[in-house]
């Protein structure tokens, strides 16, 4: 049996309710998992955890979510939901779509296991798909083609999904107490010349720089990319179906 789309099963009514227990839901129950998340980690949430902090056993979460990774899908759109999608008024395509990203990046640092759980989890939920509806717009607004913006969504998300995820499991690379910088700083320049000439400018900058000037080098180059090729509407009508049956997929 093909899973279930989470976004799309029909709501449940709990039969439990009163002064001493709360009436179950699917949406407490994804705002529990996304609270375990931000204080534990990935490993810190599980669906046994979620019952327990709802005083219920794990077996009545199933008639809410079809497993653990139904739920993950649903916590991660339950996040992006907080993604600002509005960008600053009168600011340029090129501003709003930075912002954008930096958002997406602030929602995902806000906890060590959700960049993991992007990683994992294919973003398709309603949440999701506002963020890429909305860089499809802005990438069209700047005059690149849907083909190439449709591309071009997938590596800016990934891109930032895999920044953040470096960031938040230790130390900024380049801080000087990290293990890249004590690297990097230790090199014998008859070894390794380029690094050792180098070294100053493969630990400057902050994560901010960094991340807007790695944007930037991706906007400019975007516009001269090859196009795609040509997609076929069968094939990604066929594509589509398949994907709103599976929560999870590979990229």
């Amino acid at each position: 049996m093909k899973p279930r789309n989470p976004f799309e099963a029909d709501e449940v009514t709990s039969r439990r309710g009163g002064p001493a227990k709360p009436p179950l839901s699917r949406d407490a129950i994804v705002l529990e998992a996304l609270r375990q998340l931000t204080t534990d980690g990935l490993k810190g949430m599980s669906l046994r955890k979620v019952a327990a902090a709802l005083e219920t056993g794990p077996a009545s979460l199933y008639a809410y979510v079809a497993d653990l990774d139904e739920l993950y899908a649903l916590v991660l759109d339950r996040a992006l939901a907080k993604v600002n999608l509005r960008g600053a008024p009168g600011a340029g395509w090129r501003e709003r779509l930075l912002a954008l990203l930096k958002s997406y990046a602030r929602v995902l640092s806000a906890s060590p296991g959700l960049a993991q759980l992007a990683f994992g989890t294919v973003a398709v939920g309603p949440n999701a798909l506002r963020v890429t509806e909305t860089l499809l717009a802005l990438l069209e607004e700047s005059g690149i083609d849907l083909a190439t913006g449709a591309w071009a969504v997938d590596l800016l998300i990934l891109y930032v999904t895999a920044i953040v995820a470096e960031h938040v499991n230790g130390l900024d690379p380049a801080h000087p107490e990290g293990a890249n910088a004590k690297a990097i700083g230790a090199v014998a320049e008859t070894e390794y010349p380029h690094v050792f000439a180098a070294r100053a400018h493969l630990l400057s900058g902050t994560a901010e720089e960094r991340f807007a000037w790695a944007v930037d080098v991706f906007l400019r180059g975007i516009p001269r990319a090859p196009r795609p090729p040509r997609a076929d509407p069968a094939t990604a009508a066929s594509t589509g179906s398949r994907r709103r049956k599976s929560p999870r997929s590979g990229r």
